[in-house]
């Protein structure tokens, strides 16, 4: 796409600021897009919006259509009349400075269920509307719906250790449950439609204020999801619903035994016979909660490193092609027809970090799609591609990404030689290492400029959104109300007008 130079800011919505326990959907969202827009950026980057599960990853959804209920506002549903004051009080004891989601999750649910309770006892003032949304999204709603019905009913266990009739979808059981679990059916869908709400009124704000969402796609989804769940046939699972095949990355410098991700792997074959229905589907859905769709492991749509079911490493696995060039085309007419402007081109960016082969290049190249540029990787020697000397004007330049350390806690703990080059390069001391990385992003020739708000407040490694390899403590870090000061912004307005990318 035809993307114009810009910057923005790195920040997932559970990271806002405020009194109920996650940053949310209301009043402080609208805040950051105040102080945004007041800096001269014009983009704002979160992390995937779904339902989160186990392990509370952004990464790891129940549905890739599905909005969280957790980033619900209670400020917003006490103005729609599904809450009190007093309801709102019983979150206020959630600590404020980092979100808590063994504590928060009951305490956010039983919020919940008291606006569902309030919607059934009088629903008139959103019956239409909520009518409404269950008829536009009813392609990915019914299923959703309902899968997250049967989990509740079945202890909030996977589908794949549901009774068997549920598992693989027999009609009759389905009907029992849709008739048996109704009200549950309704309350999920309830929250769906409260998250588009709000989700909607705050995009529509930042989209007012001239600042574009950027959001990520998942390559791969959860196996335990209504998609995996509602549509086995497009993944490879065996005759009980468990994946035969499963996705990670081999043996690097990194690891030595790999990454075993474990997200079931798509049966390319069966979603291309089906005209990429499902994935199209998606990109729709997903076109509705952002306006640039960022890629994440876009190479596994080159080639994906596919390892058997039950190996407890990466390590035994092989290279498979993937769909390539004929999805991509499928998405551009997708798109074309209708939901972008023709002639724009693919309002998407690619995540190509890692190994990059050139049948990766050659996908990008043949769509003109904007790779990835993270400074945090550059600082080995003059050759690397990640320094500014060596980027192209097609690429999105990052001070570092949610799965990184924080500036200030990279060069903290850098190898010597790696934080002597980055000083020698950059012409600095180090002092303000952060800032010196968002100047040298900034000034270079990459169409977007990108940095997570950790960098701006020059944070250090205490406040890292991601440790990939860490289980537990991941995805918690929050702002302080008076974060969202005058003296970053106008740093920031600054050098926006200095480097042409607030125009």
């Amino acid at each position: 796409m035809a993307f114009k130079r810009s910057s923005g800011i790195l920040l997932h919505p559970s990271s806002l600021p405020g009194p109920y326990g996650i940053g949310d959907l209301g009043p402080q969202s609208y805040r950051f897009v105040d102080w945004l827009a007041s800096t001269g950026c014009k983009l704002w980057q979160i992390l995937p919006l779904g339902p989160t599960g186990y392990g509370d990853s952004p990464y790891q959804c129940f549905s890739a259509f599905a909005g969280n209920p957790y980033l619900l506002s209670p400020e917003e549903m006490l103005a729609d009349g599904l809450l009190t004051q007093n309801d709102l009080d019983e979150l206020k004891t959630l600590p404020a400075s980092r979100v808590d989601f063994g504590l928060l999750i009951p305490k956010k649910v039983t919020l919940l269920q008291k606006a569902f309770s309030r919607f059934q006892s009088s629903p008139e003032h959103l019956r239409e509307s909520f009518d409404y949304f269950c008829a536009e999204n009813a392609f990915w709603l019914d299923d959703f719906a309902l899968f997250m019905a049967l989990k509740d009913a079945n202890g909030g266990g996977a589908w794949n250790g549901w009774p068997e009739a549920l598992r693989s979808r027999r009609k009759t059981a389905l009907a029992k449950a849709r008739k048996e679990l109704v009200d549950s059916i309704i309350k999920h869908s309830f929250f769906q439609f409260l998250f588009y709400r709000q989700w909607h009124k705050v995009r529509k704000y930042a989209n007012d204020k001239g600042i574009q969402i950027v959001g990520d796609i998942p390559i791969f989804v959860a196996f335990d999801s209504a998609d995996v769940w509602a549509n086995p046939d497009l993944f490879f699972l065996d005759e009980s619903g468990s994946p035969t095949v499963v996705a990670g990355v081999p043996p690097d410098l990194f690891s030595t035994t790999g990454q075993l991700w474990g997200n079931p792997l798509y049966n390319w074959e069966v979603h291309k016979k089906e005209g990429y229905a499902w994935w199209l589907s998606r990109v729709r859905a997903s076109l509705q909660f952002m306006d640039i769709l960022r890629f994440d492991h876009f190479r596994g749509f080159a080639g994906y490193y596919e390892i058997p079911a039950g190996e407890p490493t990466a390590e035994h696995g092989r290279w498979v092609p993937g769909p390539g060039k004929d999805f991509f085309r499928a998405v551009d007419k997708y798109l074309g027809d209708g939901l972008i402007t023709p002639g724009t081109g693919l309002p998407i960016i690619a995540e190509d970090l890692g190994l990059i082969t050139p049948d990766v290049i050659e996908l990008l190249e043949a769509f003109d799609l904007p790779g990835m540029r993270v400074l945090q990787f550059a600082f080995t020697g003059p050759e690397n591609p990640f320094l500014p000397h060596n980027y192209i004007p097609n690429c999105v330049a990052y001070t570092g990404t949610h799965d990184n350390d924080t500036a200030v806690g990279w060069f903290a703990s850098a190898p010597d030689h790696e934080r002597e080059f980055a000083k020698r390069y950059l012409g600095v001391d180090g002092s303000d290492f952060a800032w010196d990385l968002i100047r040298a992003v900034w000034k270079s020739v990459a169409v977007f400029a990108i940095a997570p708000m950790q960098d701006v407040l020059g944070l250090g490694g205490e406040a890292r959104m991601n440790f990939p390899s860490k289980l537990g403590g991941n995805w918690e870090w929050r702002m302080n109300e008076n974060d969202l000061r005058e003296d970053q912004a106008a740093g920031l307005r600054d050098l926006n007008w200095m480097t042409n990318r607030s125009s």
